[in-house]
C-alpha cells in the first residue's frame, strides 16, 4: 500500500470493500491486517476522513487523552487530614469536651487539629505543584489527512479511523497501523523497555499473539520516532491505547499503602484499646466506691486526654515535612508524607535498566579493528552517552599513532555513513536521528574527526537502511587516494550488520570475523562492521548496491547503553544497607546479563540461590509465561532472579506482587509507561522526574528530579532516619502519656482527688510537649544510619524495645509524680496547689526525657547536645513558657496554676533529674542483653 493522494479503491477486492461497511470488531488485531484490511475495518481510505465524520467521531469516542483524575482543591487536601484513627479518637475527645461543658479542653484539641490538618495540606500542595510542574509538557500538533488536503491539528483531536503523517523527531500521538513508511525506526523504550530504535515496515505481518515489540508494522502512543517517514491510521486513541490499558491498571483500588500508615494505624489501635480498658476499670472501681456518675464521667474525659497523644498528628507531620524538605534538597521530591520513611524500610529495589541504571544513550564502548588477516586491535572506549568526553584504551595503555589513525579512519568511515545531526552546546547536547547514527557522530567527536563537509557538499548517493536490507552505504566524491571532483570516481562507507557486509568484503577470514562478533555480542554489545571501498562514479550516483564489491572492512564496532557512572557505587551502598536490588527490563537477555555483570548482581541474593557462583541469574519473561503468574514455580523463579530480561508491563506487576509474598518490602524505580503497573503496586514507587513519563511520575510515590540512582540511597537514609525519629516522638509522648495514666490510676485507686484537671493535661500533652517534639523531629540521624540491616517488614512501631522503654519511663514518671503528690497532700497544702506543683514536675519529666529520647540505645551523654541546638532551645523555651504561665493573669486562672518558689522549684528539678539516672541504667542493661 503507497501513501499516494489516488483513492486506494481500485486496489481493494470487493470482499475488501464490502467488509468497510462492518465495524471494527473490539479487539482487532491490527499486526494481523494488510494495510488495505485496516483502512477498510476502519471504514475509511488513504485519503482520510470528512470534516463533518471526523467531528461526529471525535463526538461519539471523546477526545484522543488519558483520563486524569482532577487535582485535589486546597479543601479536599485540607479534609483529607482528617483521615485517621488517632485523628477519630481525638475528635470523640472534642464531642465529649463540649457535652460536659469543658470547652477549654475542647477548643485546646480543635486547635491541635487544625494545626495538624493545615501542615499536612500544605505539605501536600506543594508536592502536587512540583509533581504539576514535571509533568506539564507541550501540546503535542499532529498533521492529518482531512478529505485527501493536510492540515495540523492537536492531538487530542484525533478519532479512530484518521490518517496521519509522521516524521523524525516527532511523537506518536495514537496507536496506529503503517499504511506505508521511509526508513523508519521508532524509539519504544518508555513503552517496552527495549532501549534499541525499533525499525518498522508496514507490509510486514505479525501473529495475533505477537508481543508489542514484534508488532513492527504498528506505531504506539508515546513512543517517538526517531528517523523516517510514516502514513498511518489511527486505530485506537485515548484509553484505549497500549498506554491506556495501563493506564486502567492503575486505576485498580488494590495498590499497597505507604508502609507508614499501617504501623500508625497500628498504634492508633493500640492507643484506643488501651484507653477503652483502662477507662473502664476505672469507672468501675469508682461506681463500686459510690461515686457519682457524672463524677466518673468526668474522670474519664480526663483519662482520655491523658491516654490520647494529641500531639502525636502534629508531631509525626512535623517531623515527616522536616524529612521532605531534607529529602528535596537531596532531589526527592515526596507527593504524599506518608510515603516519606517508605524508602528507609524496603528491604528490596526492583530497578528498571534503561533510563534508571542506563544513560537511554547508545553508545560505542568497544572497536575492533581489522587487517588483511583478521581482528587487529582492540580498544575500550571510554565516557558515557551523548557527551564528547572519553578516549581510547588498548590493553591498559593509550593506543600507538598508528592504531588512532585506524581507528580515527573507522569513526570517519561511520560518521559519513550517517543521517543523525548532533549539536555540542557549551552545557548540553541536541540530537536528532536514529541513536545508532547518534552514536557513531558521538565517537567521530570523541577523536576529533568532523565528517560534516565531505557528507553534505561532496555525496552522490545513498542506500538507507531498512530491516530487510541489514545495511545503509553513502556515495562520495572522490576515491581514497584522491579525494574529490577531479578523480572522477567515488568511495562507497558502508555500515551494518556483520553478516550482510560480509560478501562485500574481500580477502578476509570471514570466520574469524563472525567469531570475534559472536564473542563482543556475548558481552552484551550490539555489533555493528564498517566497511570501505572504491566504486564508479556512475554506481555512486545510481547508489548501486550490485557495485558494493572488494570492499574492506575496517572492524567492528560494539554499542551499549552504559551505565550511569554514579550507579555502580550507589549499588555497593545499598548493599551495605542491607537492601537487594534486582534489574527488570525489557531488553536482550545477554545484553541484559552483561549489565548485571557490570552492575555487580551477580554477587547478590540470586546468584547465591542459582548457584551461579557470581554470574547473574537471569529469568525472561518466557520462563515467567511458563511457569504461570502465582504459582510456586513462578515465585521460585523471582526469588532466585538477579536480572528479569524481555519482560512486559503486566510481568513487572507479577514480579512486584512475587517478591511482596516472599516478604520482601518492595521500591520500584522506573521512569517509563511499561513501569506504571509496577510503580503503583509496590510499596513505595519511585519514577525519574526529569527523563521519566507523566504516567510514570502520577503512578509513584516519590520522584527524582535529577533522574539518578544514587538519590535513591540519599532517600533511603533520609527515610530511615525519619523513621527514626518517628519513633524518638512516639517514645516521647506515649511515655509520658503512660506516665500520666499511671498517676490518675494510682491516685484513684488510692481514693486521693484528681491529680490533674483535663486542661492542664492538655497544656502538657500540646504545649509544653508539643515545642519539645517539634525540635526533637530535627535530629539529624545516628551514625551508621546506612551501615545497618533494614528492620523486618512486619515491624510494628510497638516493638518489644520500644514497649520496654514506655513502660519504664512511664511507670517512673506517674509512679514518682504519684508519690509526691501524696506526699504534698500528707503535709497539708491545699488540692490546687498539690496540683500546681505536680503539673510543675511533669512538665519538668517532659523536659529531661526529651534529651533521654534522643536515641534507644546510646546514652544521652552519648548524643552530643550541639547536634540539635533547637531542642536545648525547645526545651528552655517549654521550661519559660510554663514559668510564664503561673505569672500570666487569664491564663494562669484557666490552667488553676500560680507561681512556686524558688525551692519548691528546686525540688522538683532533682526529682525530674532522677528520671535520667533511671533511663541511662534501663539503656545499659538493654544493650548488655544485645
Amino acid at each position: 500500500m503507497t501513501a499516494s493522494s489516488e483513492s486506494p479503491r481500485s486496489e481493494l477486492s470487493d470482499a475488501e470493500r464490502r467488509s468497510r461497511k462492518r465495524p471494527a470488531p473490539a479487539a482487532t488485531a491490527w499486526h494481523t491486517l494488510s494495510p488495505a484490511e485496516a483502512l477498510a475495518a476502519q471504514k475509511v481510505d488513504a485519503e482520510g476522513l470528512s470534516e463533518d465524520e471526523a467531528a461526529r467521531r471525535l463526538a461519539s469516542q471523546g477526545p484522543n487523552r488519558l483520563p486524569r483524575p482532577a487535582r485535589a482543591g486546597p479543601f479536599v487536601l485540607y479534609v483529607r487530614q482528617f483521615r485517621s484513627p488517632l485523628v477519630y479518637l481525638l475528635l470523640a475527645a472534642t464531642v465529649v469536651s463540649l457535652f460536659v461543658g469543658e470547652w477549654s479542653d475542647a477548643v485546646f484539641i480543635f486547635a491541635v487539629l487544625q494545626l495538624n490538618a493545615v501542615i499536612g495540606a500544605l505539605q501536600e500542595w506543594r508536592a502536587e505543584n512540583a509533581a504539576a510542574a514535571l509533568d506539564a509538557m507541550m501540546r503535542n500538533r499532529v498533521v492529518v489527512l482531512r478529505a485527501g488536503s493536510s492540515r495540523e491539528v492537536d492531538a487530542a483531536e484525533l478519532v479512530c479511523g484518521d490518517v496521519v503523517r509522521l516524521e523524525s523527531g516527532g511523537r506518536v500521538p495514537a496507536d496506529l497501523r503503517l499504511l506505508s513508511q521511509q526508513e523508519l525506526a521508532v524509539d519504544e523504550s518508555l513503552l517496552t523497555g527495549e532501549s534499541l530504535p525499533v525499525d518498522k515496515d508496514a507490509e510486514t505481518l505479525a501473529p495475533a499473539a505477537a508481543p508489542l515489540p514484534q508488532r513492527c508494522n504498528q506505531l504506539f502512543a508515546g513512543t517517538t520516532v526517531l528517523t523516517g517517514r510514516a502514513l498511518a491510521l489511527v486505530v485506537a486513541c485515548g484509553s484505549n491505547t497500549q498506554i491506556g490499558l495501563i493506564a486502567k491498571v492503575l486505576a485498580q483500588p488494590d495498590q499497597a499503602p505507604p508502609p507508614l500508615i499501617a504501623r500508625l494505624e497500628s498504634v492508633s489501635r493500640l492507643i484506643g484499646f488501651a484507653t477503652l480498658a483502662a477507662i473502664a476499670i476505672l469507672a468501675a472501681v469508682q461506681l463500686a466506691q459510690g461515686v457519682s456518675l457524672l463524677t466518673v464521667f468526668l474522670v474519664a474525659v480526663a483519662l482520655a486526654v491523658a491516654a490520647i497523644p494529641e500531639g502525636l498528628p502534629v508531631a509525626i507531620t512535623v517531623a515527616l515535612s522536616i524529612a521532605t524538605a531534607r529529602m528535596a534538597r537531596r532531589n526527592v521530591i515526596v507527593r504524599a508524607l506518608p510515603a516519606v520513611e517508605g524508602l528507609g524500610a524496603c528491604t528490596l529495589i526492583a530497578s528498571d535498566k534503561t533510563g534508571t541504571l542506563t544513560c537511554n544513550e547508545l553508545t560505542v564502548k568497544q572497536i575492533l579493528l581489522f587487517d588483511d588477516a583478521g581482528p587487529a586491535v582492540s580498544a575500550s572506549v571510554g565516557g558515557e552517552g551523548y557527551h564528547r568526553e572519553g578516549g581510547l584504551d588498548v590493553d591498559g595503555r593509550a593506543p600507538s599513532q598508528q592504531e588512532l589513525a585506524g581507528f580515527s579512519d573507522l569513526a570517519r568511515s561511520a560518521a559519513i555513513c550517517n543521517e543523525a545531526e548532533v549539536v555540542f552546546e557549551e552545557d548540553s547536547v541536541e540530537v536528532l536521528g536514529d541513536t545508532v547514527d547518534v552514536a557513531f557522530l558521538v565517537l567521530a567527536a570523541k577523536l576529533d574527526v568532523d565528517p560534516r563537509g565531505t557528507r553534505s557538499d561532496q555525496q552522490l548517493g545513498m542506500i538507507p537502511y531498512e530491516p530487510q536490507r541489514r545495511f545503509a552505504a553513502t556515495f562520495v566524491a572522490g576515491t581514497e587516494d584522491q579525494p574529490g571532483e577531479a578523480d572522477g570516481g567515488a568511495t562507497v562507507y558502508v555500515k551494518g550488520a556483520l553478516e550482510a557486509l560480509l560478501p562485500m568484503c574481500d580477502g578476509l577470514d570471514g570466520e574469524r570475523a563472525l567469531a570475534a562478533a559472536a564473542a563482543m555480542a556475548g558481552r552484551g554489545y550490539r555489533v555493528l562492521a564498517v566497511a570501505r571501498g572504491a566504486v564508479s562514479r556512475d554506481s555512486a550516483q545510481r547508489a548501486d548496491p550490485a557495485a558494493l564489491r572488494y570492499l574492506r572492512l575496517l572492524g567492528l564496532v560494539g554499542l551499549m547503553d552504559p551505565l550511569r557512572p554514579e550507579v555502580p557505587a550507589a549499588l555497593r551502598r545499598c548493599g551495605q544497607a542491607g537492601v537487594s536490588v534486582v534489574m527488570v527490563t525489557g531488553d536482550h537477555p545477554e545484553t541484559a546479563r552483561a549489565i548485571g555483570r557490570e552492575l555487580g548482581l551477580g554477587l547478590g541474593e540470586g546468584a547465591r540461590n542459582a548457584g551461579t557462583g557470581g554470574e547473574p541469574a537471569v529469568v525472561t519473561g518466557g520462563m515467567l509465561s511458563r511457569a504461570g503468574a502465582g504459582s510456586e514455580e513462578f515465585d521460585a523463579l523471582v526469588q532466585g532472579a538477579d536480572v528479569f530480561a524481555r519482560v512486559e508491563p503486566v510481568q513487572k506487576l507479577q514480579i512486584v506482587q512475587a517478591l511482596q509474598r516472599a516478604g520482601h518490602l518492595v521500591a520500584v524505580t522506573g521512569d517509563g509507561v511499561n513501569d506504571a503497573p509496577a510503580l503503583a503496586t509496590a510499596d513505595i514507587g519511585v519514577a525519574m522526574g526529569a527523563g521519566g513519563t507523566d504516567v510514570a511520575r502520577g503512578a509513584a510515590d516519590l520522584i527524582l528530579t535529577d533522574d539518578n540512582f544514587t538519590s535513591i540511597v540519599g532517600g533511603i537514609e533520609e527515610g530511615r532516619i525519619a523513621y527514626d525519629n518517628i519513633r524518638k516522638l512516639i517514645y516521647l509522648l506515649i511515655s509520658t502519656g503512660l506516665g500520666e495514666i499511671v498517676l490518675f490510676l494510682l491516685a484513684i485507686l488510692a481514693g486521693l482527688p484528681l491529680p490533674l484537671f483535663a486542661v492542664q493535661l492538655l497544656w502538657l500533652n500540646l504545649v509544653t510537649n508539643g515545642i519539645q517534639h517539634v525540635a526533637l523531629a530535627l535530629e539529624k540521624g545516628e551514625p551508621g544510619v546506612l551501615r545497618r540491616q533494614p528492620r523486618p517488614p512486619d515491624e510494628q512501631l510497638f516493638d518489644r524495645r520500644m514497649v520496654g522503654q514506655v513502660m519504664a519511663a512511664g511507670s517512673y514518671m506517674g509512679g514518682c509524680a504519684f508519690v509526691f503528690y501524696y506526699w504534698c497532700l500528707a503535709s497539708g497544702l491545699a488540692e490546687e496547689e498539690a496540683r500546681n506543683l505536680v503539673l510543675l514536675l511533669m512538665v519538668l519529666f517532659e523536659n529531661v526525657h526529651a534529651i533521654n529520647a534522643r536515641s534507644e540505645r546510646l546514652s544521652a551523654f552519648a548524643v552530643p547536645l550541639m547536634a540539635n541546638p533547637f531542642l536545648i532551645l525547645a526545651v528552655l523555651a517549654a521550661q519559660a513558657l510554663h514559668m510564664a504561665a503561673l505569672y500570666m493573669p487569664g491564663l494562669s486562672t484557666v490552667l488553676v496554676v500560680q507561681p512556686v518558689s524558688f525551692g519548691d522549684w528546686l525540688l522538683v528539678a532533682g526529682l525530674a533529674l532522677s528520671l535520667l539516672g533511671v533511663m541511662e541504667l534501663w539503656k545499659w542493661l538493654v544493650v548488655r542483653r544485645g
